[in-house]
């Protein structure tokens, strides 16, 4: 027998499960008074933070919720939903959190498919929820959220309970528990689901202990930061950062809605250090008049995803004095897990290749043990010449448990021991990953592969452009050709005639959009471009 083995096996004392309730447990203890959420007039301590999370888990105990029950949220950016990342797994159950923006077949779906036995939702999204409801098989407890900084025009009462009394039945002693297993579930999140229904992404405890820590010294975030909740947390559960921030006993600022003028505005009052956001959103501050903006105060960190940016943001960004890290994940990835970690030898190369470096997905976060481009049939991987496409494949702990109540997906997503992101990308010579599309977004044209993402990097450098969107048009000559849609900056006009020349100054002609439209572009509530709609468009334009 190894005698590494003998006599050496795990107990209470050496081994317990890896989870993120212990950071919550550990603020309290060491900073129980120290601000912890802030949001407009309300303000909570670690400990009282705390014993929130303790005395909801306390109530949901007390109607039935026990391990293995999934609990469902339809919030905004409020203190309630950062709770539930802690007041729901106490109980042992599961915290499912919903897309706001989402219809009421879907939620209903989401509500069925989840087995959800409660449903906590804000009082403003009244209108496809009551709908929703009506359209369940079975009966759920429903506890609003009754938010007086909420639009109190468009509020309207939805279930029998209020979280704030509800909460209060509670008992603040309650003895919750941790994990019995790392591998327990700790989440719940659905997939867009832009064809057919959306997939049921399934967390555990380790993948989340694991993203939150990883998280935190990929982006060298400090002890006592002050961070912005811009990124929904219904999405990815904030891509982990309701966990990772109280690790670093940093203070949360709450961010209902997105506006830009606002997030302005909370930076310079509460000395915002980080917030992560998707490329739009920091298109759109970028964008912003100088009415919305005030002049940083300080250097403000800020993680961009969801979509690959365009190089010139980076440009503008810096200007207005935020540094920005490109990082790339998926809801399957519990969020990002890869960077463009930066190295010092870059800092020689003029301000343009800097930022088209910038704009790579680059490399695995330290928590992530995989993370390569294989061509999907052989499994083997790509050249590092930049050119040649292959698929993300990643491994590791913070790669999902699977998809719940879907086994032929999961096996289909997890084949030959690697997760199959969907994303086709090159590898360059240094092992820095470069998206060029999503395998469905990929424009064939007379059997060349056209990259949408090349054509709207292209648009994006030219001053009237605000937002490019680049999918495939039906053509009887070649099958497929590049059809861009565009959002323009104000007071710029610009035509399509103009457009397309300044494409052709650096793109192959095959690669040139064969058509402009102007128009506001659909999107996501976490800022991504709503490609099936524009393709359905494009199918109309002659």
């Amino acid at each position: 027998m190894n005698p590494y083995e003998k006599n050496l096996e795990k107990n209470p004392a050496n081994f317990l499960p890896l989870t993120p309730l212990s950071f919550l447990e550990r603020a309290k203890d060491i900073y129980p008074n120290y601000e912890a959420i802030i949001y407009e007039d309300r303000k909570y301590s670690w400990k009282e933070v705390y014993e929130r999370c303790v005395k909801f888990a306390s109530a949901l105990s007390k109607i039935g919720i026990k391990k293995g029950d999934t609990v469902s949220f339809l919030a905004f950016n409020t203190p309630e939903i950062f709770e539930a990342h802690y007041s729901v797994p106490m109980t042992g159950g599961v915290l499912n959190t919903i897309n706001i923006r989402l219809d009421a077949k879907t939620i209903s779906y989401i509500l069925e498919h989840s087995e959800a036995k409660v449903l906590v939702v804000d009082r403003q999204l009244h209108v496809e929820v009551k709908k929703a409801l009506s359209n369940l098989k079975k009966k759920i407890t429903v506890i609003d959220i009754n938010d007086r900084h909420a639009d109190q025009t468009k509020l309207q009462k939805i279930g029998s309970l209020e979280y704030e009394e509800f909460l209060n039945t509670g008992e603040k002693n309650f003895k919750w528990k941790m994990p019995d297993d790392e591998w327990q579930a700790i989440s719940l999140s659905y997939t867009s689901g832009t064809t057919g229904n959306p997939k049921g992404v399934v967390y555990h405890h380790r993948g989340a202990y694991l993203m939150s820590t990883g998280s935190a010294t990929a982006w060298n975030m400090p002890n006592g930061l002050n961070f912005l909740t811009v990124v929904p947390m219904f999405h990815c559960n904030g891509w982990c950062y309701p966990w990772t921030v109280p690790m670093l006993n940093g203070r949360t600022i709450c961010l209902r809605n997105i506006d830009i003028k606002k997030i302005f505005i909370l930076i310079d009052k509460h000395k915002v250090s980080h917030f992560g956001g998707a490329p739009i959103v920091l298109n759109m501050i970028t964008g912003a008049s100088e009415t919305e903006r005030k002049k940083l105060k300080q250097k403000v960190y800020v993680l961009t995803a969801g979509a690959p940016p365009p190089s010139i943001i980076f440009k503008k960004m810096k200007n207005l004095g935020f540094e920005v890290m490109h990082v790339y994940g998926l809801t399957e990835t519990y969020g990002h897990v890869t960077q463009c970690a930066w190295n010092k030898e870059w800092n020689e190369f003029d301000e343009e290749k800097q930022n088209e470096i910038k704009a790579r997905q680059g490399v695995r976060y330290p928590n992530t043990e995989g993370i390569t481009v294989m061509d999907p049939e052989t499994m083997e991987e790509v050249p590092r010449d930049g050119k040649t496409i292959g698929e993300i494949m990643i491994r590791g702990n913070v790669v999902m448990k699977g998809y719940f109540k879907d086994k032929e997906a999961t096996d289909k997503a997890m084949k030959n021991g690697w997760f199959h992101s969907g994303d086709l990308a090159v590898m360059h010579s240094d092992g820095y990953v470069k998206i060029q599309d999503r395998s469905k977004d990929i424009i064939i044209s007379g059997g060349e592969n056209i990259s949408s993402i090349e054509i709207e990097n292209t648009l994006a450098k030219h001053p009237s452009v605000s937002i490019a969107a680049v999918v495939a048009k039906p053509d009887e000559k070649w099958g497929e050709v590049p059809c861009a849609f565009i959002e323009i900056v104000k007071d710029k006009l610009v035509t399509e005639k103009e457009l397309i020349a300044f494409c052709k100054e650096t793109l192959a002609s095959f690669k040139v959009p064969k058509k402009v439209e102007f128009c506001d572009l659909p999107k996501t509530s976490t800022g991504k471009i709503q490609k099936f709609e524009l393709r359905k468009k494009a199918k109309e334009l002659d």
